[in-house]
């Protein structure tokens, strides 16, 4: 064989394969000079850095947006490292639908973080939140490297800022749930699949579903589908099988440690909502358009766009079918499944979070495709328009998230500041009592409350639903099956706090108000709290009085204003508009108030 021959078959090989002339690749090659290396793309520590100080400011900045981060997983976290805080129902042996191995895993980080900070429990709570997000960091991180070697600089850079700056994403972030666990793991095994890493991707989603959130495995289908068909069948599938089992093993010694007996939170989980009649409807239900009004409100017109990327893909086929389309389906799927159920949360859609920024930056990178003419080497004003929007689309989707955000962090606030202010007031003494009443929904947690304070108790509001119950030791702690609990979301006698006064001339105080007004609210206001040495209220100023406005009983320690979300506009309670979000909005405070001393009252 001659040496010329060589050559060229060695040239003939190495050549490129055939294109239309505008697929990714060929543009890349038209671009590149002469002899210059194929890029590889965005590199790790861009991502990083820029992902981690945005999570960093989540971790601690961000609100506590469901009640159910605190009381599922904040207190008893806090129970198991200090032996008090809050227990619910589904905590109770008698139900067991919480996995203890998900909070043994967090417990990791906050148990060397409570004996270093010691008493400062203010602190063990951000380093939790810390970990998560740096969780969220490692995980997105590599979905963005992934997407920029397969796809190209531009698509990756796009969802990278969308990553850090949508509000949807800085909130979830950071937020203590099983459902923001599975976005980690959906983001992670999305990354993986990209990179052909398909068995990685499938054990992932199997820690996604078994230590996060069991119904997230509707999220996790189409890449573990694709996964098993691409890759070897025998190796992916045996990945995925031994870590559920693996799991799976340790969740139930988990469970059988805490709660006493031999369960299954995953299952019994599944039961209650699957098998039991969907009970989870007693919290209350929404209509179909409720997701979409949330998904508009956390990711504005990026929201939109992730849902126009079907009508796209024809123009893009040779760049995003079938890789990134097996990715990005789990929007349509879960969105469909989800608005189906009459129970909805905000916090349900968190496992699709970083798919409604790829699928949005796909359409925002694949806008100018749509005037291309493929059988023309000139690029039409049209298309030339389009590219230069690109950038301005980008633009503005951020700074509206950046405005949502701002009025999120600045209008509901107050609550987390309001209980760090417990910290500068022992003054008041050891054996304390903390009241709250209809905010108990915004408590944030035991890891809030200083030593000194003995209890908190909640007040009757009103409120006619089933509320969380001290851990009660001497019943048993984790392996207590408390009669007050039930599965129906009634009220229990026992959840209030009534002192001895109320008990004894509640029938004459009743009948003495419904002489004197039909208030039903009035009536609640005189009942006798007197056990409370502390209280934190809302006060929107309503016509009728609150607590706190009865100057002879109580002194404001601090007040911060909380924005009123009935009065305020939609439009301007939703976004930060400069100079009218303060004018338009109506704000009440945010108190914490200390009773005062017999001599005083």
């Amino acid at each position: 064989m001659s040496l010329s021959s060589a050559r060229q078959r060695r040239a003939t090989a190495a050549s490129p394969p055939t294109d239309d002339g505008y697929s990714k690749e060929a543009k890349d090659r038209r671009r590149r000079p002469s002899g210059e290396e194929e890029e590889e793309g965005i590199r790790w520590f861009l991502p990083f850095l820029a992902l981690g100080l945005l999570r960093h400011m989540s971790a601690s900045s961000n609100l506590i947006h469901d009640c159910d981060e605190v009381f599922n997983y904040w207190e008893p976290l806090h129970f198991l490292l200090y032996r008090s805080g809050f227990q619910t129902w589904e905590y109770s042996s008698n139900f067991a639908l919480r996995s203890y191995l998900y909070l043994f895993i967090h417990a990791l980080v906050a148990g060397p973080a409570s004996m270093i900070f010691g008493e400062h429990k203010v602190r063990v709570f951000y380093s939790v939140r810390i970990f998560l997000g740096l969780i969220s960091t490692i995980t997105e991180t590599v979905l963005v490297v992934a997407l920029s070697r397969k796809y190209g600089k531009r698509l990756a850079c796009y969802v990278l800022a969308m990553l850090c700056l949508t509000s949807g994403c800085f909130f979830a972030s950071t937020s203590f749930l099983p459902s923001s666990f599975s976005m980690y793991a959906v983001t992670l095994s999305s990354a993986l699949f990209l990179l052909e890493n398909y068995a990685a991707a499938v054990s992932v989603a199997a820690v996604g579903v078994i230590l996060g959130w069991p119904f997230s495995i509707l999220v996790f289908l189409p890449v573990t589908v694709y996964s098993l068909i691409r890759g070897s069948f025998r190796r992916v599938f045996l990945s995925g099988f031994l870590t559920s089992m693996f799991l799976l093993v340790l969740s139930v010694i988990a469970d059988y440690y805490c709660y006493g007996k031999w369960t299954a939170s995953v299952f019994n989980l599944l039961k209650y909502n699957v098998f039991g009649g969907g009970e989870s409807h007693l919290y209350g239900t929404e209509g179909p358009s409720f997701y979409f009004k949330n998904g508009f409100n956390n990711f504005n017109f990026a929201f939109i766009l992730a849902l126009l990327f079907l009508g796209f893909v024809p123009f893009a086929r040779k760049k995003y079918v079938p890789d990134l389309l097996i990715v990005v389906s789990p929007v349509y799927i879960w969105l469909a499944f989800m608005s189906l159920q009459a129970h909805k949360e905000e916090r349900f859609l968190y496992p699709i979070y970083p798919l409604i920024c790829v699928a949005a930056a796909a359409v925002i990178d694949t806008f100018p495709d749509f005037f291309h003419d493929k059988y023309s080497s000139e690029q039409s004003i049209f298309e030339k328009i389009a590219k230069g929007l690109r950038p301005l689309i980008l633009g503005f989707i951020l700074c509206a998230s950046h405005s949502r955000t701002f009025s999120m962090l600045n209008g509901y606030g107050a609550p987390i500041q309001i209980y760090q202010h417990l910290e500068h007031h022992e003054d008041t003494g050891p054996g304390s009592v903390l009241c709250v009443g209809s905010e108990w929904h915004r408590y944030p947690s035991s890891f809030f409350i200083p030593s000194y304070i003995s209890e908190v108790r909640w007040i009757d509001d009103g409120f006619r639903g089933l509320l969380p119950f001290p851990f009660n030791e001497t019943l048993g702690g984790t392996t207590a099956a408390p009669s007050y609990f039930n599965d129906k979301n009634k009220a229990s006698d026992e959840q209030y706090v009534f002192s001895l006064a109320f008990k004894l001339y509640s029938t004459y105080f009743l009948l003495t108000i419904l002489r004197v007004t039909t208030s039903l609210h009035f009536w609640l206001q005189l009942k006798d709290i007197g056990a409370c040495s502390l209280l934190v209220e809302l006060d929107l100023r309503r016509p009728y009085p609150s607590r706190g406005s009865d100057l002879s009983t109580w002194e404001t320690l601090a007040a911060l204003p909380f924005l009123d979300r009935e009065l305020s506009p939609a439009l301007y309670r939703s976004f930060f508009i400069p100079h009218r979000w303060q004018q338009n909005n109506v704000f009440g405070l945010y108190k914490l108030l200390r009773r005062l001393p017999t001599d005083q009252a």
